[in-house]
């Protein structure tokens, strides 16, 4: 199986809706991940605005 990312949010979708913003455009193509385990205590997480924890992709087309 593919792994599907929510063009808005970027992150790792396992559904057929984003657990963030409850869209269903999603994106297979994406280049680089990043895993934020802890998003209240991650710096990366703080600058990129990122609440909640999960597998996101860095750039999705």
């Amino acid at each position: 199986m593919k792994k599907k990312y929510c063009r808005e949010c970027k992150i790792l979708i396992k559904g057929d809706e984003c657990p963030i913003c409850k869209r269903t455009d999603f994106t297979e193509n994406f280049q680089g991940r990043l895993f934020i385990t802890d998003a209240n205590k991650s710096e990366i997480a703080q600058k990129l605005s990122i609440k909640q924890s999960g597998e996101y992709a860095i750039k999705v087309r």
